[in-house]
């Protein structure tokens, strides 16, 4: 049984001989009884009668060749697929070019066959005709009005706006650097000659395969900032606040794995486990008032105001005990008790606290959503929280030490805090840690 193969002259369009697994000229057999897939052999695979799994050698099997006409006698189907790529590649009018890329026809048999059958065919008329009305009518239904958008931004090059968007440029839709933006160097000094023998000739396609195969990793990580949405940064951010402490840990850590889920997907995965933290916070609660002997809302009410009442009055011993542990000097020790029993009774204070335990430390920065916090390890990080440094700046001041390290061969301190303009203590902080960890030497 002969039939029309494919809309393809390539080989390599179709999948290899499951025999030999090399790949299939025409014409060729196809197994009746296998598949999906196709379970197709090379002429010589089906000769020597070959077998595999449930193949079986006497198995009905077609014979797909393209070698039988169409629409014209003299013209094989081959010739008709051959004509309509060539038409593709070369334009509509160009005959001369369709001719040569053909090599079985002339220019005016090509140009003549394809007016005939393609172009003043009256079935071919009638179907476009049919299919544009239909078209037509379809675009008529489902019409979406039209609303002019906003003007895009337009940030100026190494604006806080343009760091923040990593260099998006809205406007031309596409970014300043390129991921891999070096990519097309490799091709600018290959050019194919006729004279190139077989094996430079492969290396020149591998080369371009290569680039082929960046350029496909580019676009992958564009449609996956695009998809994410993760241009707008501080909108991605504020959307990401929005969470408990909890499940913005967990955010952070299943952020890699968005690129697999999908934008919608990942969401769901998130917006289930914040659902699944405040349910389990509930039921918390309410294994709480069960323990107690609680058995209705109204007692529930009342348990929650003594319970803060009672939290209150333990952040008040607690903060005596701290002021009684740092606090040494007895007078300094009774003024602030003077003064707290002015608060509580409603006066104003008349007599500061002279204390000489000084400030009290600040809590640790929460580097949750910082930009660059993805570039820290736990150790710098941790530098990070208790310096109270934001990740942007600290890797700046890091990567100014360790330049000017490398120029004097050693670092002293009096030079960093020359280099960064900052508190000194946290500069000396910063050059420890930088020193300890073997980024810096000392001069």
């Amino acid at each position: 049984m002969e039939r029309l193969a494919s809309f393809s002259n390539d080989p390599f369009d179709k999948p290899p001989c499951r025999g030999c697994s090399s790949y299939l000229m025409e014409p060729y057999i196809k197994c009746a009884e296998c598949g999906p897939p196709p379970f197709l052999l090379c002429l010589q695979c089906f000769t020597r009668g070959f077998e595999y799994k449930k193949h079986q050698s006497d198995h009905t099997y077609e014979i797909m060749t393209s070698d039988f006409p169409v629409l014209d006698p003299s013209w094989t189907a081959q010739e008709e697929m051959a004509l309509l790529e060539a038409v593709m590649d070369c334009g509509f009018g160009n005959w001369q070019d369709v001719a040569n890329q053909m090599c079985t026809k002339a220019k005016e048999e090509c140009e003549k066959h394809y007016m005939k059958h393609f172009i003043n065919n009256p079935l071919f008329a009638s179907t476009l005709l049919n299919l544009k009305q239909a078209e037509e009518a379809q675009n008529a239904d489902t019409a979406i009005p039209f609303h002019p958008a906003d003007d895009p931004p337009r940030p100026t090059f190494d604006s806080l706006l343009s760091r923040d968007m990593a260099g998006y440029m809205p406007a031309r839709a596409d970014f300043i650097e390129e991921f891999d933006n070096y990519a097309e160097w490799d091709l600018r000094d290959i050019d194919f000659v006729e004279d190139d023998s077989d094996i430079l000739h492969a290396l020149k396609i591998a080369v371009v395969d290569i680039y082929h195969s960046r350029l496909k990793e580019r676009q992958r990580r564009k449609k996956i900032i695009r998809d994410h949405g993760l241009i707008n940064l501080r909108k991605f951010q504020i959307l990401e606040r929005r969470y408990p402490k909890e499940v913005q840990d967990l955010y952070e850590t299943m952020r890699r794995f968005a690129r697999i889920l999908g934008p919608v997907e990942h969401d769901k995965f998130i917006e289930s486990h914040a659902m699944e933290f405040e349910l389990r916070r509930e039921i918390k609660r309410l294994q709480e008032y069960r323990t107690a002997g609680i058995t209705n809302f109204c007692s529930a009410r009342t348990y929650d105001h003594l319970k803060k009442t009672r939290e209150e009055e333990r952040l008040k011993r607690t903060m005596l005990s701290e002021v009684l542990q740092y606090i040494q000097d007895s007078s300094a020790c009774q003024q602030w008790l003077s003064r707290q029993a002015d608060i509580d009774s409603g006066l104003s204070p008349t007599m500061p606290v002279a204390s000489n335990s000084g400030r009290r430390s600040a809590p640790p920065l929460n580097l949750t959503g910082l930009p660059g916090t993805e570039k820290l390890n736990e150790k710098e990080k941790e530098l990070c929280q208790m310096v109270r440094l934001v990740p942007g700046a600290y890797l700046e001041y890091k990567a100014a030490l360790v330049n000017e390290c490398n120029k004097q061969g050693g670092l002293r301190l009096a030079q960093a805090r020359a280099l960064i303009k900052i508190d000194v203590n946290k500069t000396r902080k910063i050059y420890d840690f930088l020193i300890r960890e073997g980024y810096i030497t000392k001069a």
